[in-house]
């Protein structure tokens, strides 16, 4: 296993409990501002559209991934300038 790998391990596990608080509390702000509910919809809510449910699980979708994308590449670029190598 390269060391870049093996520092990137901790950082990456870090990084993802944070990731996912941030993209948590973006989608809880984006979801105001459209109007809606302080709180999203659950898939079992009964008093909930299908629209509103899957409009919210899709919206919460993307913003996890682009998140998740925006702090995986940044901590892998911060180990390649630590260590020089690309730990993917």
């Amino acid at each position: 296993m390269k060391a870049s790998k093996i520092v990137y391990k901790p950082v990456g596990l870090a990084l993802g409990a944070t990731g996912g608080a941030l993209a948590g509390a973006v989608f809880g702000q984006v979801w105001k501002k459209l109007g809606h509910d302080e709180d999203a919809p659950d898939a079992t809510d009964e008093e909930r559209s299908w629209r509103e449910v899957l409009l919210a699980a899709t919206l919460q979708g993307a913003i996890f991934a682009f998140v998740r994308a925006v702090i995986d590449r940044s901590g892998a670029t911060a180990v390649k300038r630590l260590t020089g190598t690309w730990p993917g």
